[in-house]
């Protein structure tokens, strides 16, 4: 893209003007998805928590191409890959954007009542996001504050942990590193630990794993490592533009069909490695709104009658980072 395009493109974006909106967006997600907080009924938190974020998107003055999403089309009512979102379609003036999504982060979380549940959102100008297949993707983040090349997916799990903490002059046992808990985690585990460095293991969320090393100061926790979804990698990679830190990610592939996948979505490099900037092409927005508590934002709650929520906004523009706080009756519900 030529610079006179990517001028173009951040003024047709309006980033700051539409910032406000889409934590609207994730706020109502979260919203609809308090009221199922320990149900136990996975697909009717996830079910209410998109029609939400459908509702409150189509709201937007945009015309908004959902590139990261939770299917194809014929698994509609989800919002679906593809699909096409907001006002702006049918007129003129209105900003052409990719969004990337995860209307609830954490079904199981949430069925359960289990913490780190969230409502995510990120959405940038038209090609500014890599549309990543349904596959799993190997991932291996860090917080700001360490040059490039200090830890990498090519190296043992173990030297990364030794090789950080160098950079950082600390120890490897003064490193925390968070790992989704998953039988194929299990020799990564164990190298790890070898190292003398602690791991904090999640169940589920691996959006919210990531952006912890971004926030080490807040969450303890200064590495991500393992394979998790390859869309909620580019999320990720979202928030980290904006935070800053290091991700690198490759595509991991079981079968034909996965790879079929991938070529569907225009990926003809299958082992290529992603940083952020291959994942983010451009400047984007981010919101994350809590649905149960974490470490990141805190979880929505009720207050008297009312219901307050939490949520982080990013302009990776700007490098700007919002806590904003709402609360509304809750007869308003």
């Amino acid at each position: 893209m030529e610079r006179k395009d990517i001028v173009d493109s951040e003024l047709e974006f309006k980033d700051r003007m539409l910032s406000l909106g889409l934590a609207r967006v994730s706020e109502a997600a979260a919203i609809a998805a308090f009221l199922q907080i320990g149900r136990g009924d996975q697909k009717e938190a996830d079910q209410v928590a998109v029609d939400a974020m459908r509702t409150q998107l189509n709201m937007l003055d945009i015309k908004g191409v959902v590139v990261i999403g939770e299917g194809e089309r014929d698994e509609a009512p989800m919002l679906y890959i593809g699909e096409e979102v907001g006002q702006g379609w049918g007129r003129d003036g209105s900003p052409e954007v990719d969004i990337a999504l995860d209307p609830l982060e954490g079904t199981t979380l949430t069925a359960k009542g289990m913490p780190n549940a969230l409502a995510v959102i990120a959405l940038g100008p038209r090609g500014s996001m890599l549309h990543a297949p349904d596959v799993y993707m190997e991932k291996l983040a860090i917080g700001p504050g360490v040059p490039r090349g200090v830890v990498d997916l090519e190296q043992d799990p173990a030297d990364n942990v030794r090789e950080f903490a160098k950079a950082k002059g600390l120890t490897p046992r003064d490193v925390t590193v968070c790992v989704l808990e998953r039988p194929r985690h299990e020799d990564m585990i164990e190298k790890v630990r070898a190292t003398d460095a602690s791991i904090i293991l999640i169940t589920d969320g691996d959006v919210a794993g990531v952006i912890h090393c971004a926030a080490s100061d807040h969450t303890g926790i200064d590495m991500y490592m393992g394979s998790g979804g390859a869309p909620e990698g580019v999320l990720a990679a979202a928030a980290l533009k904006s935070m800053g830190g290091q991700l690198q990610g490759r595509l991991t592939f079981r079968n034909d069909d996965e790879r079929g996948r991938a070529a569907k979505a225009g990926i003809t490099d299958l082992n290529r490695k992603y940083e952020i900037e291959d994942m983010v092409r451009n400047d984007v927005i981010f919101a994350a709104t809590g649905v149960t508590n974490g470490s990141i934002v805190q979880g929505a709650r009720r207050i008297g009658d009312r219901l307050e929520t939490e949520t982080i906004l990013m302009r990776s523009a700007t490098g700007s980072v919002r806590r904003i706080k709402y609360s509304r009756k809750l007869k308003d519900q």
